[in-house]
C-alpha cells in the first residue's frame, strides 16, 4: 500500500489562500515541453541536455549537436509539426511561481485550476491497466450519464484517456486525416488549433461575438462550409472558455443536426459541466450532446467540476465505429491512463462527493459575483456573460489606450500589482489584443484581493 494523506476529501477551509498554485513550475509539468535554460527527455533546446535529441548548449544521450562530439553532422531541425503557439497561460502560471519563490505575494486569476482540490487517501500500488481505462471506471462514468443526464451509454464506448488533452489527441488522430477541415470559434480555448495544426488538420475559425454570445450557429457554420469547403468536424465547448457561455438545449441541437446532414463529425467538449450558474433546473449542469445523438463524440475531464487537474484524467465518449482504431491508437501512444488516478476517480461519483463539490461551485459563484459587482469599478469594455466554468473574459476599454494591447496591460499588471491574469491574444489571433481573461476558480478570497489591486493600479 502507498500511504497518502488524507481522504477523498476538499481541504477543510474555503477561506481560500490567495497562492494556490503548487511552487513547481509548470514548465517542468506541462505538455509544453523544454525551453532555454532546461533539459526535456525527447527534445532539449539551447541550454539544457535531452534523452533523446539536444541541440546547441547541451550534449545529448543519443545524438548531441553543436557542442558535443566533434566533427558530428549538426542534428536536424525540429518538425514543420512542432512551430505551433505555447500555450500562454502555462508561462504566465511558471512566471507566478517564479515570482512567489522569490517573494512576492502574487494573486493569480491565471490558470483554471480549482484551488480546492480533493486529497487522495490511501492508493494501491499501480500497475497498466487497459488502452481504455479499468471496467469499473467505465462503467462509474457510463453510470455518470444516467444520473446526471438520464440517458444510458454502453461502457464500452467509454475510453478514459491522459486528461481531456490526451482525449483531444486520440479523438482527432481517430476522426480526421490530414487534409481535413474543422471548424471551431474564435474566442476559444488555443490548444484545439494547435493540436488540429500539429496533425497536419486544416483549421476553420469563426469569428464570434456578442450577438451570437461568443458560440457557433448553423448559419455562421454554413458560410464556412461556403467559404472554405466541406466541414470534417465541428468542435464545440459549453460551458466555453474563455468565455464561459453556454448553449442551450435548441442551440446545441441544431448544431447536431447540421453536422449530422453535412456528415461532419461533432465534438462536444463538456469538461466544465456542472459548474454553471443558471437558475436550477433539468438542464442547469449542462445539455450534453451524447442526449441529442448517438454519434456526437463528447470530451469530458475530472479536472474542472472534480479538480482533479494534477491527476491527468479525462475521458471521451465514441461512436462505435471509432472504438476499435481509437483503442489501437491509445494502446500505443499512451499504453493505459494513470492506473492511481483512475483508482481515486471511482471516488467521484458518490453523492457525498457531488455534493462536497456542488459546494465548492456555489464559491464560485460567489466569486464570480464579486467580479461582476465590480464591473464598473473596474471601467473595463463588453464582457462575454460568463453563465458558467470560472472565466470573465472582457474587452479592457480605456485601459487600452494607456496600455495599448491586453499583454502589455496583462505585463504591467503583474509587474506593478503583483496580479496575473491572461492577455486574450492565445484565445482570439484577431481581436484578442483587446481582451483579458481573469479565472475565479482560486476562490473569494483570491478575487477580492485581485480586484482591489487591479482597481488601484488602473487610478
Amino acid at each position: 500500500m502507498v500511504q497518502v494523506p488524507g481522504p477523498f476529501k476538499t481541504p477543510p477551509s474555503l477561506k481560500l489562500d490567495p497562492k494556490p498554485l503548487a511552487e513547481v513550475p509548470a514548465r517542468a509539468l506541462s505538455a509544453e515541453g523544454a525551453d532555454a535554460g532546461g533539459g526535456a527527455a525527447g527534445g532539449g533546446t539551447a541550454g539544457g541536455g535531452a534523452a533523446g535529441g539536444g541541440t546547441a548548449g547541451g550534449g545529448a544521450a543519443g545524438g548531441g549537436a553543436a557542442g558535443g562530439r566533434p566533427g558530428a553532422a549538426p542534428a536536424r531541425p525540429a518538425s514543420r509539426r512542432s512551430e505551433i503557439p505555447v500555450f500562454e497561460v502555462m508561462q504566465i502560471t511558471d512566471e507566478v511561481a517564479r515570482r512567489r519563490h522569490a517573494g512576492h505575494d502574487v494573486v493569480s486569476l491565471c490558470a483554471g485550476e480549482p484551488s480546492a482540490r480533493p486529497a487522495p487517501g490511501t492508493l494501491q500500488p499501480a500497475g497498466y491497466t487497459g488502452p481504455l481505462g479499468t471496467t469499473p471506471l467505465r462503467e462509474a462514468i457510463a453510470g455518470h450519464y444516467r444520473d446526471w443526464y438520464g440517458v444510458e451509454i454502453d461502457p464500452g464506448r467509454v475510453a478514459v484517456t491522459t486528461g481531456s488533452s490526451g482525449a483531444f489527441q486520440l479523438v482527432f488522430l481517430t476522426a480526421f486525416d490530414q487534409g481535413d477541415r474543422v471548424a471551431l470559434v474564435s474566442p476559444g480555448y488555443p490548444a484545439y488549433k494547435n493540436i488540429l495544426s500539429a496533425l497536419g488538420v486544416e483549421v476553420v475559425e469563426i469569428a464570434t461575438g456578442p450577438d451570437t454570445r461568443y458560440q457557433p450557429t448553423p448559419e455562421l457554420l454554413e458560410a464556412a462550409a461556403r467559404e472554405r469547403g466541406d466541414l470534417a468536424g465541428v468542435i464545440v465547448a459549453s460551458p466555453a472558455n474563455p468565455t464561459g457561455t453556454m448553449l442551450g438545449r435548441a442551440e446545441l441541437q441544431a448544431l447536431v443536426d447540421w453536422c449530422a446532414r453535412h456528415g461532419a463529425r461533432f465534438i462536444s467538449d463538456e469538461i466544465y459541466h456542472g459548474i454553471s450558474y443558471a437558475e436550477p433546473g433539468p438542464d442547469q449542469r449542462g445539455v450534453s450532446a451524447v442526449e441529442l445523438h448517438g454519434d456526437a463524440i463528447v470530451i469530458n475531464s475530472f479536472s474542472k467540476y472534480w479538480g482533479m487537474t494534477g491527476w491527468r484524467l479525462g475521458w471521451a465518449l465514441l461512436p462505435e465505429d471509432l472504438v476499435a482504431p481509437f483503442e489501437a491508437l491509445a494502446s500505443n501512444f499512451a499504453l493505459s491512463p494513470p492506473a492511481p488516478a483512475q483508482e481515486l476517480a471511482m471516488r467521484a461519483f458518490s453523492a457525498e462527493t457531488y455534493g462536497e463539490r456542488d459546494g465548492v461551485v456555489a464559491g464560485f459563484a460567489r466569486a464570480r459575483a464579486l467580479i461582476l459587482d465590480a464591473a464598473p469599478a473596474l471601467g473595463w469594455g463588453t464582457a462575454a456573460p460568463s453563465d458558467g466554468a470560472f472565466y470573465y473574459y472582457s474587452e479592457l476599454g480605456p485601459q487600452l489606450e494607456r496600455f495599448g494591447d491586453s499583454s502589455s496591460y496583462a505585463r504591467a499588471l503583474l509587474e506593478g500589482a503583483d496580479v496575473a491574469v491572461v492577455p486574450g491574444g492565445d484565445f482570439d489571433p484577431v481581436a484578442g489584443h483587446r481582451a483579458v481573461r481573469l479565472s475565479f476558480a482560486a476562490g473569494e478570497a483570491a478575487v477580492a484581493e485581485a480586484l482591489e489591486r487591479i482597481i488601484r493600479f488602473q487610478a
